[in-house]
């Protein structure tokens, strides 16, 4: 089973690396230590299973995830990173991901999730199941008025809240140390989950939203 390696942090891709080395049916066939580096060694390497974290400079892992899933549907991907909170991991099955395991679980039940996941299953870290099945027993807040804000990103809903403050894309880039081809990125994501054609329509349905949870309070 071939596997891509997608960490920004060169330690835990080389103990990932020397972990799955003392397998037989595992084998590293690519390493990226960024959103971009993962998106395009995927599409090259086609590699069986991408082990993938979240939080890397520039595109990150769950934007990656979501734009390889949108070139290759059946690519299969484990998220493998330090965060539990409940929207990243909703946010990661949302985005295609189909297994999420915390850093700190051990060495065989990592290697049982990549064998896992590249069979065609879905994992979750024990401490991930139980908060999920947390979540799915809370009582349900509303929805935003508009739905589609729900499918924005964190780092989506962060740029929308910067246009709505009247920031440039070059302004956005320097405030949240990002390429101007990155935020161009996220513009755009956001303008079509919206479902909108310009900054200014993103403005409105940002406005009416808060408008709306205004006169709930």
């Amino acid at each position: 089973m071939r596997i891509l390696l997608a960490d920004d942090h060169p330690l835990f891709r080389g103990g990932v690396r020397n972990l799955i080395g003392t397998t037989e049916d595992l084998e590293v066939v690519g390493e990226a230590s960024n959103g971009e580096e993962a998106v395009q060694l995927a599409l090259y390497l086609q590699p069986d299973v991408i082990v993938m974290d979240i939080r890397m400079p520039g595109i990150n892992g769950l934007e990656a995830t979501r734009m390889i899933r949108e070139k290759q549907s059946e690519q299969k991907i484990l998220i493998v990173t330090m965060l539990k909170d409940d929207k990243s991991v909703f946010m990661a099955m949302q985005m295609g991901a189909r297994g999420y395991v915390l850093k700190d679980a051990g060495e065989m039940e990592l290697l049982q999730s990549i064998r896992i996941v590249g069979g065609g299953g879905a994992v979750f870290s024990s401490d991930i199941a139980a908060r999920m099945m947390h979540y799915f027993t809370m009582p349900k807040q509303p929805q935003p008025l508009n739905p589609a804000l729900s499918e924005l990103t964190g780092r989506e809903t962060e740029v929308l809240e910067l246009i709505a403050d009247g920031y440039s894309n070059g302004q956005i880039a320097s405030r949240l140390q990002l390429s101007a081809k990155t935020i161009a990125n996220h513009v755009t994501n956001i303008l079509n989950k919206l479902q909108v054609q310009d900054r200014h329509e993103a403005k409105k349905v940002l406005r009416n939203f808060h408008e709306a949870a205004d006169l709930e309070k």
